[in-house]
Order: structure tokens, then sequence, then C-alpha cells
């Protein structure tokens, strides 16, 4: 029997392509899977700002389905598309973990399988975290 924890988020590509929105190991360590501001099948807010702070929030969600939250958060992983960019969803990060600070990287990459995304972001939090 795993000790591992899985949640989901009924977003239909975690059936179609056989994922978990999060997973928790053992050791306390969750992994959240890449997110997009996608919510019920509609992409929420147009903007890089918008969809960074969306996309977080799609996250945090799959963390609360395991009774953690903001202050458990150690990295967060930026995918975007344009450069120009990186100030709107730079300042979507600062507001929601400023008081946090996590490890945080931010990647451009060519694109996301809906072309009016522009921000993907992934989170990994730990179960007993002391902010």
């Amino acid at each position: 029997m795993s000790d591992v924890r899985r949640v989901t988020s009924g977003a239909p590509w975690e059936e179609q392509f056989g994922y978990a929105r999060a997973v928790e190991l053992p050791n306390g360590l969750v992994l959240v899977a890449g997110c997009t501001s996608i919510v019920d099948g509609q992409i929420a807010g147009g903007g890089p700002y918008d969809q960074a702070v969306n996309s977080f929030n799609v996250a945090l969600d799959a963390l609360g389905r395991l009774g953690l939250g903001r202050a458990d958060v150690v990295r967060t992983r930026m995918y975007i598309t344009h450069a120009r960019d990186v100030d709107e969803v730079g300042r979507a990060h600062k507001e929601l973990f400023d008081t946090v600070r996590p490890v945080a990287t931010m990647i451009i990459v060519s694109g996301f399988v809906d072309p009016s995304l522009v921000v993907e972001v992934e989170v990994e939090a730990f179960r007993g975290v002391t902010a």
C-alpha cells in the first residue's frame, strides 16, 4: 500500500492524460502539476497578471485539498510566453507570496496548448513549514 496521496481538480485533462493535480509524498513534499487560468473550461483573465493570479489560485486550491496553504509553499515556477510579461507575472507572484518567499523560477517558453494562455505555474509545498 502506498503512502502517496493524490488529489484531482476535475479538469478534463487529468483523466484524458492520466495525471493528478497534486501529489503528496510520505516525506511531506507536495508537488502540484502545471496550472493555468482555465476555470470551468474557460480562460479566466486575459492579461498576464490576471492569468498568473488565477493560475496560482488553481494551484493553491489543490494544496487546500491536502490541508495546506500559501504559507506551506517552498517553490514556484512560472512559465510565460513573452518577456514583456515578466513584470506583470512577477507582480502577481509578489502579491501572493511576498511574506512566504519561496524559491522561484520564471521561464519564457514558446507557447501552450491554447494560444490564448500566456502563463502556466507549478507549485511545490512542504507539510510542516514554519513561517
